[in-house]
């Protein structure tokens, strides 16, 4: 049985929320291929991006994850 993405998407809002991030889901910015979540905490910021387990990362998707490591954030891939 394989989860939708979007049901993969809220399960891991919950589990950061649970651990005190404020999850934010960026739907709409203005650099294409930005990860799907902003995780924040006062000292901590995470960019996810969420993919299903068949769901493949694009190239710009792996550029911007790169690019925000480079500027020293934690950017990341969650895989269901």
């Amino acid at each position: 049985w394989i989860m939708s993405e979007a049901k993969y998407q809220s399960k891991l809002i919950k589990k950061y929320e649970a651990e005190g991030y404020y999850v934010l889901k960026l739907i709409s910015t203005n650099k294409a291929g930005i990860p799907d979540l902003l995780a924040l905490k006062p000292d901590d910021v995470k960019f996810i991006e969420v993919k299903g387990k068949l769901t493949k990362v694009s190239p710009l998707q792996n550029y911007r994850i790169k690019e925000l490591k480079k500027l020293g954030f934690d950017a990341r891939i969650e895989r269901e």
